[in-house]
């Protein structure tokens, strides 16, 4: 399998198929590649461990409770608390997490 770099001036490949046949080639000097299998490669990413945005479960032990109706649930007591995430002339975004549940509902108001 053929580099991505030119071995000539080591700038990065491309793939052009300006005579019906496809190769790689340098933007900048005449090094051409023809390719005659399928050329595949493959790399697989970690996913990064991701924060809780809202503070975890030391945020909730000092929220307030309300009487709210879940829509999943519908059990209808939830703790909440208020967040400016957006421009200080928007209205605060709420946020609500059920009672008997541990799923967490935005709420724009």
């Amino acid at each position: 399998m053929a580099t991505l770099f030119c071995p000539s001036c080591s700038n990065l490949l491309v793939i052009s198929s300006e005579t019906g046949f496809n190769k790689w080639t340098c933007n900048t000097c005449p090094y051409e590649f023809p390719i005659t299998k399928q050329m595949t490669s493959r790399t697989r990413l970690e996913r990064k461990q991701v924060d809780d945005v809202l503070g975890g479960e030391e945020m909730w032990k000092h929220a307030d409770s309300t009487a709210v109706t879940c829509e999943k649930c519908e059990h209808g007591r939830a703790y909440f608390y208020q967040l400016q995430i957006r421009s200080a002339d928007e209205p605060m975004t709420t946020f609500y997490r059920y009672v008997l549940s541990s799923h967490v509902n935005r709420v724009c108001l």
